[in-house]
């Protein structure tokens, strides 16, 4: 089995998150983390990457590091647009470094978001509230429109919080009512948090939570089926102490992790490098699509064509790293983030829709409608997540059994081929089993995991109760988990029945 290292480092952040961080002008909500990684056997990298800091030995900062900060925001204004010539061949030289073999695993994670789940911690999703739905909107609202009192009393005065909250969400109805067409969505979404915020309790101490990358990168492990590894994590802090950073990482399970300087490290500096390229492409198009006014927010916002007034070698950048995000190593946790991810959405369109184009000629052609095309694309994808958003399901890697099988997350052993497993067996007309799990695949066969004699089995139902398991699983979908629980099964007149006890 391989031996893999990896390296993580991050970008924007701000650790104290207080009013005076939040209410910056050059504030960005998102705080991002890079690991990058590579079987312990692939040495070549490290020598290419040697190569890449001789040759751009004059950008090297005190240090004797050539990291992100060499890459000032400003260039960033247009994305890769407005990179020039010496940036733009610095950019291409680091991402020519990456191959198919290495691994890239980021995660972009709003603080507003942090905060606001702080605040509404007692939330949690019922039949008839969707409290991720709920937080999501109210974190979308105050991260695309930044109202100040709203922000200063999450610090300064958390009692007075929810009468400014709700004070806000009527002002914003109110307004977008001056163009419903593109604000209806909204407006209803704001009519229903209006609608279900009755109370708040004290806000906690409020600091930055350290362990939500980690349990993404462990996902991806899993994912990958990597479990011989080696994290480093880039030293913050005094020598002597143990940061919060590698406490969180030990805490969630990474136990193979340490601390190192980056100047001992390269892997370190190209991960430092990476998280500083997406987090300045991702606060870019924040910027651009950012409300500047509350008359300007009832209008639609599209990128200025300045993004894609490409030449060949700037919308060469993109298709590189449409390739390391998009299509090299690829996996569901490659990428991880909050309930928010509105910027990590758009900057996945954003790559796909410039791997589209054949030619910076192309995009010239018809560069003044770029923007409304690129819009429309990104809507659908952020639509598409919305949907996704609604089903409270975890999505977990199939652990296989064998050939045939895998074991599901109660460890029970499910066939693939549904046909192949075994019967509830109920040998009296009424049965009660304690059932861990309900189920049903793509052909809806509905099946229950059961506790039995200790061992967690599964058992496919007859087809007849493939109704009951979708309307089970419909109900966990929205949050309502029914399970663990005893389940009588009943067969009368030649008709089964399920009821949950």
């Amino acid at each position: 089995m391989f031996k893999y290292n990896f390296y993580y480092d991050e970008s924007e952040h701000s650790r104290k998150i207080n009013y005076k961080t939040v209410s910056a002008s050059n504030y960005y909500d998102n705080f991002v983390t890079m690991i990058v990684g590579w079987s312990a056997e692939k040495d070549d990298i490290l020598q290419q990457h040697a190569a890449f800091e001789t040759k751009y030995a004059d950008r090297k900062d005190r240090n004797g590091e050539i990291k992100s900060t060499v890459l000032h925001q400003k260039q960033f204004k247009y994305g890769f647009a407005t990179l020039n010539k010496q940036n733009a061949q610095l950019v291409n030289d680091f991402l020519s470094l990456f191959d198919k073999d290495i691994h890239i695993y980021f995660s972009v994670s709003s603080k507003i978001e942090y905060l606001v789940l702080q605040i509404f911690q007692r939330y949690r999703n019922s039949f008839l509230v969707d409290a991720d739905l709920m937080k999501y909107s109210i974190t979308k609202a105050l991260v695309m429109y930044r109202p100040k009192e709203i922000i200063k009393c999450l610090y300064e005065s958390p009692k007075d919080f929810l009468v400014e909250l709700k004070k806000f969400f009527r002002d914003r109805i109110e307004c977008n009512r001056n163009n419903p067409k593109l604000k209806q969505k909204e407006m209803e979404a704001f009519q229903q948090i209006l609608f279900i915020l009755d109370d708040i309790s004290d806000a906690p101490e409020i600091d930055w939570d350290y362990h939500m990358p980690f349990d993404g990168f462990k996902k991806y492990l899993t994912e990958k089926d990597i479990s011989n590894y080696n994290l480093i994590i880039d030293k913050e802090g005094k020598d002597e102490e143990r940061s919060k950073t590698l406490k969180a990482a030990r805490e969630i399970g990474l136990y193979n992790s340490d601390e190192a300087d980056s100047t001992e490290y390269p892997g370190l500096r190209m991960a430092d490098m990476m998280a500083g390229i997406i987090s300045k492409l991702l606060k870019g198009l924040c910027d651009s699509l950012q409300y500047q006014s509350l008359d300007e927010s009832i209008n639609k916002k599209i990128l200025d064509t300045g993004w894609f007034c490409l030449n060949e070698v700037q919308l060469g950048l993109y298709k590189k790293l449409y390739r390391l995000i998009c299509e090299w190593q690829p996996a569901w946790y490659k990428s991880y983030s909050g309930i928010y991810s509105d910027d990590l959405v758009l900057f996945n369109a954003l790559l796909n829709f410039m791997n589209h184009f054949e030619s910076a000629e192309q995009i010239q052609n018809d560069i003044d409608m770029q923007g409304e095309y690129f819009n429309a694309f990104a809507c659908e994808q952020l639509e598409r997540y919305f949907d996704q958003r609604r089903c409270k399901l975890p999505i977990e890697p199939v652990i296989l059994f064998d050939e045939e099988s895998y074991l599901n997350k109660r460890g029970g052993k499910v066939f693939f081929d549904s046909r192949k497993q075994p019967l509830l067996p109920l040998h009296r007309s009424s049965q009660t089993f304690y059932v861990l799990s309900v189920g049903v695949d793509q052909k809806l066969t509905p099946s229950v995991t059961i506790l039995k004699d200790g061992e967690s089995v599964c058992f496919r139902l007859p087809d007849e109760l493939s109704e009951w398991a979708c309307s089970a699983v419909g109900m966990a979908a929205m949050g309502m988990n029914l399970f663990p629980a005893k389940v009588t099964f009943s067969k009368m007149n030649g008709r089964y029945f399920a009821d949950i006890l």
